[in-house]
């Protein structure tokens, strides 16, 4: 069941990991998917700023390119 709106997804992981996720995630007051969606959410930030930062790179090259 999903809520908010948000699409549900399906991801596979043995029953054991699932379970000791579960115990982390309840230690830290948290919930599993809480955690999978910060996690997610930190690592595309981390992406795009890397995206960002490589695309000011190439700008920046190709205008000491033009310039000479």
């Amino acid at each position: 069941m999903t809520t908010k709106g948000t699409p549900g997804r399906m991801v596979r992981i043995d029953d054991e990991t699932w379970a000791a996720y579960g115990e982390l995630c309840a230690a830290e007051g948290t919930s599993r998917a809480d955690d999978l969606r910060r996690h997610a959410h930190a690592r595309v930030e981390a992406w795009r700023k890397k995206q960002a930062t490589q695309a000011a790179i190439e700008r920046r090259l190709q205008r000491l390119n033009d310039e000479s």
